[in-house]
């Protein structure tokens, strides 16, 4: 899985930021205790049965399709979603004031809760929204204005928690213009804000008596019977690590309604069991096939394969706070230490063997080849475990008896957490214990259940180093929130507690204006600052082959779209299936 970044200029899950989800943004936490093994949801519904289609390219009405994870949500509560897998669910249950086309650009669907595109004032400090008076919840409330400023309200509170504050901490005001118009004050130019519109509001009506500081333990997000919705489909069902049901919404509010009936999204315990389970036809859709099976599922002439570089980037993280290691010293902390970390890691090799050619190497937060790419002007560490040793001895280390370097009497031992499952990240972090044994380092990889690991770990930041992803849910390059020090846990996605008072000013220097090219220059000296200190060794830009079995159609233009966050559900509302 990947944290997933809300805002940016990005591309797949992973393609790159905004509140960027694990894997992705993130500030998620998983269930809470409370939470029933089985929720205490309706009865799961009966599969409803696919009708034939009268002709290929005509869309039939009812049937369901099985979708599959190898990990269960955190929370799809809208404010708390930092996750993959909870944003693959909550995809598909709630509306969002705009969507993004397929070309990445902000637009008021028939799906979406805007009626049109907002209004901008010259200066830019001032949006306009003007929603449709048709929407309603799941519960048959109607969606209004209220919702969204209470939605904005809360984000932007740090005892909420909620990874959307980073995207919408720049409004100064928000307020209800009518029933169906919201008008947005920001307190500065932020280029990406129109982004920021693509957020998903909750109900006021079912939390505005919760506290902040209690909406992560609320039952809202993880229970279904106590989660109102705004999409096509309702929560009706979970088992908790096995599957959830969603059911179409009769009363859905849309003009285009969706064809399927029922959405089985099922959980794996890891991804090579998930293809077997789409070569058998038990899954109609596995939306990120590993890189190794790719050749075994396009060999099925019944499957349909969607290959291409996506909108995600994989990363080793540092973290900085003392506090995680024996005596409170932090390993990291010497940047030639960081640096030789870099060198000593064989990033080429894990793309031509692991991702078998399929990625690109990265040098900075920025996807290769977008108008953002830093390019020549960020540093670029080539394979050498030599100069890797160099810059250890210059900073202080020393071969103990047992060739684990030494500093201070301190062993460079630290444990690097994955996520379980995950058949590619376990295939890299045993690269990086190997490179980096090479040079004197000892790496012990730790698989963690992914959910357990969000909330216990990487949310509140308590780790050594971790082998993660971002996943960018939209098209700009703003990071803000994953390297500022502004964004610490629990109320930020900075949980490797980084600090760097120069990128700290770069990150607001790129945003203050929407003029681009002013924009490419102050994110090449990003680009420099941040692959020179290191808050990470990013890895490589990869994409996540979809493979689709044959009782899913779709029209052409409504195919998924790999290089948008959630592109592989794409126009699913439009998607019908045939048995």
């Amino acid at each position: 899985m990947v944290k997933k970044r809300n805002w940016w200029s990005i591309l797949l899950i992973v393609s790159l930021i905004g509140i960027l989800f694990t894997g992705c943004s993130t500030n998620n936490n998983a269930s809470n205790g409370n939470t029933p093994a089985e929720s205490a949801a309706p009865t799961e519904s009966a599969a409803p049965e696919a009708t034939e289609a009268p002709a290929a390219d005509a869309p039939v009405d009812g049937g369901s399709i099985v979708l599959s994870s190898f990990s269960d949500i955190v929370n799809i509560n809208p404010l708390l979603i930092g996750d993959t897998s909870s944003g693959d669910v909550a995809n598909f249950l709630f509306a969002s004031i705009y969507d993004i086309d397929r070309s990445g650009n902000i637009a008021a669907e028939p799906w979406s809760l805007a009626a049109e595109l907002p209004q901008i004032s010259e200066d830019g400090l001032t949006y306009t929204v003007k929603l449709k008076d048709t929407i309603k919840w799941s519960d048959g409330q109607p969606i209004t204005a209220d919702d969204i400023v209470y939605t904005v309200q809360t984000a932007i509170n740090p005892e909420t928690g909620s990874p959307l504050i980073s995207s919408l901490d720049k409004v100064k005001k928000v307020e209800k213009v009518d029933e169906h118009t919201v008008k947005f004050t920001l307190s500065q130019v932020y280029a990406p804000f129109l982004y920021s519109l693509s957020m998903t509001p909750v109900p006021a009506h079912i939390l505005k008596d919760v506290a902040p500081k209690e909406i992560q333990t609320n039952a809202y997000g993880t229970d279904p019977a106590k989660t109102v919705t705004s999409g096509p489909w309702k929560w009706t069902a979970w088992k908790q690590g096995e599957s959830h049901t969603l059911d179409a919404d009769p009363n859905y509010w849309g003009e285009v309604k969706p064809h399927i009936a029922q959405i089985v999204y099922k959980i794996y315990a890891d991804q090579n069991t998930e293809v077997q389970a789409l070569l058998k036809g038990d899954v109609d859709q596995v939306s990120a096939v590993p890189v190794t099976q790719v050749d075994a599922v396009k060999a099925n002439d019944s499957i349909h394969v969607i290959q291409k570089p996506g909108p995600t980037y994989e990363y080793l993280g540092f973290n900085f706070d003392a506090n995680n290691f024996p005596d409170k010293y932090g390993l990291f902390a010497g940047q030639k230490t960081r640096q030789a970390i870099a060198y000593a890691l064989n990033r080429q090799g894990m793309v031509d063997n692991i991702l078998k050619g399929v990625g690109a190497l990265m040098n900075a937060p920025f996807l290769p080849d977008t108008w953002a790419d830093p390019g020549d002007a960020a540093v670029n560490y080539e394979y050498s475990a030599d100069k890797a040793k160099q810059l250890l001895a210059e900073d202080g280390w020393v071969a103990g008896k047992d060739g684990i370097l030494t500093k201070d009497g301190h062993r460079f031992s630290f444990e690097l957490q994955y996520n379980a499952g995950n058949s590619r990240r376990e295939q890299v972090a045993a690269v990086i214990q190997q490179n980096l044994k090479d040079v004197g380092i000892e790496a012990t990889p730790k698989a963690i259940d992914f959910s357990a690991w969000i909330d216990q770990n990487v949310t509140p930041g308590k780790y050594q180093a971790i082998l993660l992803a971002w996943s960018l849910n939209n098209p700009d390059p703003d990071a803000e929130s994953i390297f500022s020090s502004k964004y610490f846990p629990p109320a930020g996605q900075n949980s490797g507690w980084y600090k760097n008072e120069k990128l700290d000013q770069l990150w607001i220097d790129g945003y203050s204006t929407v003029d681009q090219e002013k924009r490419k220059e102050v994110y090449k000296e990003l680009g420099k600052e941040i692959s020179t200190d290191l808050p990470y060794v990013f890895l490589y830009q990869y994409g996540s082959a979809i493979g689709t079995g044959p009782r899913v159609h779709w029209a052409e233009e409504d195919a998924p779209e790999p290089s948008l966050g959630y592109g592989q559900y794409f126009h699913a509302i439009k998607w019908w299936v045939t048995d």
